[in-house]
This record gives C-alpha cells, sequence and structure tokens, in this order.
C-alpha cells in the first residue's frame, strides 16, 4: 500500500493545528482525519493513522 505524500502532509499539518487549539492526541487524529477525508475521499488516504499511546 502507498501513501501519498500530499495527503499524508495535509493530515498532519491538520493534526498539529488541533493540537494548537489544545485538543487532546485521539480527538486531534480524529477532527485531522475526518478534514483529510473530506478533501481525500479515499481512506487510502487517512485510514491507515493510528495513535498508540496515551490520548493526552
Amino acid at each position: 500500500m502507498v501513501i501519498r505524500n500530499d495527503s499524508t502532509s495535509f493530515l498532519m499539518t491538520e493534526f498539529y493545528k488541533n493540537r494548537e487549539q489544545k485538543l487532546d492526541k485521539a480527538t486531534a487524529l480524529r477532527q485531522a482525519m475526518l478534514t483529510t477525508k473530506a478533501k481525500y475521499s479515499s481512506p487510502l488516504n487517512w485510514a491507515a493513522f493510528t495513535l498508540i499511546g496515551e490520548s493526552e
């Protein structure tokens, strides 16, 4: 499976924007995935990312 650079960059940028808004890691990732899904609809672009560890 190949994950595109542009969608990965977009997702990670959204994740860190969400973290700056003081969201916990799990919520920040979920919101970033939803935002990425709206722009890059294929699950190949956003579904492979997981949070391991504590969300705080």
